[in-house]
């Protein structure tokens, strides 16, 4: 059983933890989302940003996505051995911060540059984009649920205000880029500041408690040593899981953001009409993914951790493969929305499976490994190839191709993802059904 729970607020809204959280998470995920939901924009756009082509902008996700997963196993391992410490998330702050002037006066410049100076753009966007916003957001999510833990309150509620900030500026994001796109990076910028501000100095008193409890030589050991952290990679079961995700998940940025958002503007008369609608509907969709964020938790009552997981491939193989059936905008406009239950029924049961099947001290290790890391290594994988394929055969063929392989990898999952009975190395799960049965047993036993 879990035993990290601290204490329990009688209210949520009267839970100091959880308001901190949220509004970290809800100031990370404005930061990210104003620039992030046009970066593909950007990159291609030849009017209104560098006019790069699918496979030259495939060649920069994949480099973004191997300096991510370096940088986000990293995260992981130093966030567990820093348990409820503040301390990296700062620093993401302060890279967050930053991002506006480093866009605008050096990775613009040196992308335009070509050649040698290209390419060392490239790399160091990568690792500066990566450090402080792929990488970070796992980071932030692994705090939030550290902190969901120990100070009783439930995470999905939580990451659900980092949904609804990224909606709240996406639904901004593409008027502010047919202005001027930097306009987008500067604002990231602000949010930025707003973020280190509520890490560096909003420490509710509960956490000051729990700081002084870990500080004190005496207290015993919390945290994961580095030989439990690096064994995690020794276990066939997260590589079983690494396999499913590398397979699904990692298509979050190969389709939803060097694809999608191209094609969808390509449904319109002008590219201006294409990215203000695609803001629009991207803003609406990420305000219902907040709500579903909320639900998810219920749906895995009912159905289980394993089922919410294989339901949210299902979602995402009839999204994918629907986006190149349909081509008029109000179709392909209401198949974007399934996207809104499709990264919840990721998230979620993704954190839940690892609490579940592996010990609670990994957390943010096993997270960022088979979860995150997983993804980013199907990007650097698929990036580059795809959007090759893309460049020479369109739309459809493409995303006809990202939906088998996500239908095989649905398949695969089936056959492989653990039950939710099966193997518990951490906290139990029980659905609602089960939990009656428990207490009818224990009820007909008194």
């Amino acid at each position: 059983m879990d035993t990290t729970h601290t204490k329990k607020s009688p209210s949520t809204w009267s839970n100091p933890s959880y308001l901190q959280s949220s509004f970290g998470i809800f100031m990370f995920f404005c930061s990210w989302g104003i620039w992030w939901s046009f970066f593909s924009r950007w990159l291609t756009d030849p009017t209104h940003g560098l006019g790069i082509t699918s496979a030259q902008q495939g060649e920069i996700y994949s480099i973004n996505s191997l300096a991510t997963l370096i940088i986000m196993f990293a995260y992981g391992t130093i966030q567990d051995q820093l348990g409820i410490k503040r301390r990296l998330v700062v620093v993401v702050s302060a890279i967050a911060a930053c991002v506006g002037p480093f866009v605008q006066f050096v990775y613009a410049p040196m992308l335009n540059a070509g050649g040698t100076v290209r390419m060392i753009g490239v790399l160091l966007g990568s690792v500066v984009l990566s450090a402080g916003f792929m990488a970070g957001c796992s980071l932030i999510e692994a705090v939030t649920e550290r902190y969901s833990r120990h100070f009783g309150f439930e995470y999905g509620q939580s990451r659900a205000w980092g949904s609804f900030g990224y909606a709240i500026v996406a639904l901004c994001a593409g008027f502010l880029f047919n202005i001027n796109p930097m306009l987008n990076f500067w604002v990231s910028s602000l949010f930025g500041v707003g973020m280190l501000c509520v890490y560096l100095f909003w420490v509710p008193s509960e956490q000051k408690d729990e700081l002084r409890k870990e500080a004190d030589p005496n207290a015993a050991p919390t945290n994961p040593s580095l030989k439990e952290m690096v064994s995690v990679l020794k276990m066939p079961t997260l590589w079983v899981l690494i396999v499913f995700m590398l397979l699904t998940n990692t298509f979050y940025t190969v389709f939803d953001q060097q694809m999608f958002p191209n094609y969808y503007a390509s449904l319109f008369p002008t590219t201006e009409i294409g990215n203000a609608t695609y803001g629009t509907l991207n803003s609406f969709q990420v305000f219902l993914e907040s709500a579903m964020m909320g639900v998810v938790p219920i749906i895995m009552r009912k159905i289980g951790v394993r089922n919410a997981l294989l339901l949210g491939a299902t979602v995402m193989f009839l999204r994918i493969g629907l986006c190149g059936v349909f081509h008029d905008p109000v179709a392909v406009s209401i198949v974007k929305l399934f996207h809104s239950i499709e990264v919840p029924l990721f998230c979620l049961p993704a954190f839940r499976y690892f609490t579940l099947h592996f010990d609670t001290k990994l957390s943010a290790t096993l997270y960022m490994v088979g979860f995150q890391i997983a993804s980013q290594v199907g990007q650097v994988i698929f990036s580059t190839p795809l959007g090759a394929l893309h460049d020479h055969l369109g739309d459809r063929p493409t995303f006809f191709t990202i939906s088998g392989i996500v239908l095989a990898a649905l398949i695969y999952g089936i056959f492989v993802i653990k039950r939710d009975d099966q193997e518990v190395g951490g906290d139990p799960f029980y659905t609602d059904k089960q939990k009656r049965a428990m207490e009818a047993a224990a009820g007909s036993q008194s």
